[in-house]
């Protein structure tokens, strides 16, 4: 092999911390770095090879810390950079490498730039960070293009100058309190190389790129077509000029260049939610990112014929770049799996879920390249549905009048131990920052740890066993996914059947490792996938 396919990040297990609801190390209701600190070795004891921290900067949480006002420091509610260094340390101690998230398509309305900007001159130096612009209309009173924002209305929020009278506007893809950022202007990009800098001299080992898609944007800012402004939905989306345009890949081989001037061995990964995979290489080609997250795969439907398809795809478009592949089931953006999963004709069975996403735990883990890991998704945990409305804070919520929730309920706090909220996650006098349900008593890890067949021990148990065959190359089906099975190979080490219709199907005989027990004949029951481990 050479030395770029033994190279880490290839076929490496990552858990994901999204730190404001892993662990509370100060006792004030919301998780920290501290709290991070403490838990590393279970971390450690699951079989991951890495964790991505969701952002950690000074943020005034407006978008869940995706409003960055300095992205070379620590948001006081999680530590100090200190602290943050060492997490480094620590978990580097442990075999752990650390990934944080470069959040940089867009900074917070409170950013020293963007006040900067606001008192600005229109046409200044400081309004060139951004993208300001007049409006249309009768004395400017409409957004300059018809752009829509993620989170729903306008791309587009007004200003207001200094003596009150309406100002120019300015684009934000996502919330108004995130501006984006003109990656045309030098100081933009020269002071991001600085923050990749930092933060490498510090130690971490790569990168999840946020809001990849977006970053570019073509010159004179022209229209959408209109028949595409009506829902936010760029897995549909082509030439579209807010999203996935070529301008993208300028700024990624630019950072290409500054970390492969690093010593080490350092692992970027795109969000890039696009058309299709061939769209999605591109980010991947040998100067650009590394690797790149998978939505396809994390959207599809449980069918056999559906998912074989995804990854036959995502192995063909990636082929040329030689760049691996990326597995993951859910993350803090998207609804947890055993509820997904367990969605049928617009109702939710848990334990449908959960029996389905411990089976496609096995089907994930058993592919070849990287795998992400969602913390909590390794207790089984389901989305939470029925947090109350004071309690939510994603601004989809606000941004849709209500008629979105939001992704606050797959970020609620994770349960530690005990039989009540807070379920150990915080020792303080203060309630968790979003409220845990009343029926996690048996989702704890302390619980799940004792309990053999728990998820827990599954995926401890799998992520062991994948060590003995992930830089395994290629996969080789057997059958047909007409049959509603998945049946694969990688070389002769591993074996992967998974039944999605619904009867039982036969098995050759005893697997190394069920996502559920097997029925007393030895078939296969639905909804179950077995391991064969050589």
């Amino acid at each position: 092999m050479s030395t770029q396919d033994l190279a880490w990040w290839r076929h490496a297990a990552i858990y994901e911390i999204y730190p404001r609801s892993f662990a509370d190390g100060n006792g004030d209701g919301e998780g920290d770095l501290r709290g991070v600190i403490d838990r590393l070795p279970y971390v450690a004891g699951l079989g991951v090879d890495a964790l991505w921290i969701a952002p950690w900067y000074p943020s005034p949480m407006a978008d869940g810390g995706y409003d960055v006002t300095d992205h070379r420091d620590i948001d006081p509610r999680f530590g100090t950079l200190a602290d943050a260094e060492e997490l480094l340390d620590r978990a580097h101690a442990l075999g752990l490498r650390v990934l944080v998230d470069l959040v940089v398509n867009h900074t917070s309305e409170q950013h020293p730039w963007f006040r900067q900007a606001l008192a600005a001159a229109p046409g200044s130096p400081a309004r060139a960070r951004y993208f300001f612009r007049d409006g249309r209309g009768p004395e400017g009173g409409e957004p300059p293009t018809n752009w829509i924002s993620a989170f729903g209305g306008s791309a587009w929020t007004r200003t207001t100058d200094p003596d009150g009278s309406p100002g120019q506007w300015y684009l934000h893809t996502f919330a108004p309190e995130q501006p984006d950022l003109d990656w045309s202007s030098p100081r933009v990009a020269e002071d991001v190389d600085g923050v990749l800098r930092f933060w490498l001299d510090r130690g971490v080992d790569g990168f999840r790129v946020d809001a990849a898609s977006a970053m570019a944007k073509p010159a004179g800012l022209p229209d959408a077509d209109p028949a595409l402004q009506v829902a936010w939905t760029p897995r549909e989306w082509a030439d579209h000029p807010q999203w996935d345009t070529d301008g993208v890949h300028d700024i990624f081989r630019r950072w290409r260049r500054v970390i492969d001037d690093h010593p080490g061995e350092q692992v970027t990964v795109a969000e890039a939610v696009v058309k299709d995979p061939e769209r999605l290489a591109r980010y991947v080609r040998p100067d650009e990112l590394h690797t790149a997250f998978n939505f396809t795969f994390m959207h599809a439907s449980w069918d056999a014929t559906v998912l074989r398809s995804v990854v036959d795809d995502t192995l063909a478009s990636l082929a040329p770049s030689g760049a691996p592949a990326t597995w993951a089931l859910s993350s803090h953006d998207e609804v947890r799996p055993v509820t997904r999963l367990g969605r049928t004709g617009g109702i939710t069975d848990p334990v449908l879920g959960r029996r389905r996403a411990r089976a496609a735990a096995l089907l994930t883990f058993a592919l070849p390249g990287g795998v992400y890991v969602y913390q909590g998704d390794e207790l089984g945990l389901a989305e939470v549905e029925d947090l109350p409305e004071h309690a939510l804070q994603d601004p989809v919520y606000r941004r849709t009048a209500g008629r979105a929730r939001g992704r606050d309920g797959c970020r609620v706090p994770l349960p530690w131990s005990g039989h009540h909220p807070p379920y150990g996650f915080t020792d303080g006098p203060g309630a968790p920052w979003l409220p845990q349900p009343a029926t996690w008593s048996d989702l704890t890890v302390e619980a799940e740890d004792g309990d053999p067949g728990s998820v827990l021990n599954l995926y401890r148990e799998a992520l062991r066993l994948r060590r003995g065959f992930r830089d395994e190359p290629g996969l080789v089906w057997a059958g047909d996914p007409s049959d509603r099975v998945l049946d694969f190979r990688r070389g002769d080490r591993l074996r992967c059947v998974v039944n999605l219709g619904p009867t039982p199907v036969d098995l050759p005989g005893p697997p190394t490792l069920w996502s559920e027990p097997g029925s007393p004949d030895g078939r296969l029951p639905t909804d179950t996938a077995a391991w064969y481990v050589g």
